[in-house]
């Protein structure tokens, strides 16, 4: 072998003990470091943590983000202005984005929906059109309460027509006497809906609850119920409340007064008595111009917090949010 040859064997060896002796150095300092950091081992510093279970990935929970809503109604004068401006989405413009973020969106709808809605913008008797009613869809809702004063404005004909409509576009409606449920992220949900406006409470109901509840993993219960133009739950709403409680029900979420009124955690069970007006053409008032939306978060089935996002009603029935 050449004498050069031999020089550079030497070299490369000597590299090779200096690069070994710097990766170990390395591997030292990077093991006091983790060890240094309570994260990264067990409580007792004794006990030797296997590498892989070390390196791995802390599990997440399963967190379901949901949007409760104020009343929605879509004929009147708001089923107007969106003809008018050629813009069936116009109720929804300005809050579309937020419902769609998270993962369910529960509304109480006030008004039948059906083809031929005529135009009108006054009296009692609500509907609105397939055109106007896409901005459901656009919104991104999911589940909507049809147990409500209005929902019968035109007969079995108007109840049909809603649920037929709904079905085709993939939302589910509640307050017609059955349990509806979605699951996601591995929690299965379940919703229903009663109204007490011209009827007193009804045991079947509390029996549906108590039934609805053994098959799902959180219940979120509707009621239209209250009187209408108080900002404060009644002693029925209370009473009411906590029956449902008792029964089952994992959240309680009121609507019909028109105003947004108190909440109140019973049981560890949220309780929201009146969201207010969310899309509505009562603008005749502050206090109906007002309303609330509530994001709830759970985790792994189990209610974590909530936040309430107020909004303001500033022309023809279309809400923005307020701070």
């Amino acid at each position: 072998m050449k004498r050069i040859g031999i020089k550079y064997i030497i070299l490369g060896f000597l590299a090779a003990i200096s690069t070994s002796v710097i990766v170990v150095g390395a591997l030292i300092l990077i093991n006091s470091s983790f060890r240094k950091n309570s994260i990264f081992i067990s409580s007792d510093s004794t006990t030797t943590s296997n590498p892989t279970t070390l390196l791995s990935p802390t599990e997440k929970p399963n967190r379901v983000k949901i949007i409760l809503t104020g009343d929605v109604m879509l004929g009147r004068s708001v089923m107007i202005e969106a003809i008018e401006q050629e813009d069936p989405l116009f109720p929804f413009r300005k809050v579309a984005d937020v419902l769609r973020e998270v993962d369910l969106v529960f509304i109480n709808l006030e008004n039948p929906i059906i083809k031929d809605c005529p135009r009108h913008v006054g009296g009692f008797t609500f509907c609105t059109t397939y055109e106007i009613a896409e901005g459901l869809t656009f919104s991104g809702v999911d589940v909507v309460n049809l147990a409500n004063n209005h929902s019968g404005n035109y007969g079995s004909y108007g109840i049909n027509e809603t649920i037929n409509y709904l079905e085709r576009n993939e939302i589910l409606a509640t307050g017609v006497g059955k349990l509806v449920t979605k699951e996601v992220n591995g929690t299965n949900f379940g919703f229903l809906g009663f109204e007490y406006v011209f009827k007193p409470s009804d045991p079947e109901h509390l029996e549906l609850v108590k039934k609805s509840d053994s098959t799902v993993d959180i219940l979120i219960v509707g009621v239209h119920w209250g009187d209408e133009y108080k900002d404060t739950a009644n002693q029925f709403q209370r009473n009411l409340a906590r029956e449902f409680i008792k029964n089952g029900a994992d959240v309680v979420v009121g609507h019909h007064p028109h105003w947004v009124q108190d909440s109140e955690i019973v049981d560890g069970v949220p309780v929201y008595y009146s969201l207010g007006n969310f899309v509505f053409d009562q603008m005749w008032s502050e206090e109906t111009k007002k309303g609330a939306i509530v994001e709830l978060i759970f985790e792994d089935g189990k209610f974590i917090e909530d936040r309430l996002i107020k909004t303001y009603i500033r022309e023809r029935g279309q809400p923005e949010f307020v701070e």
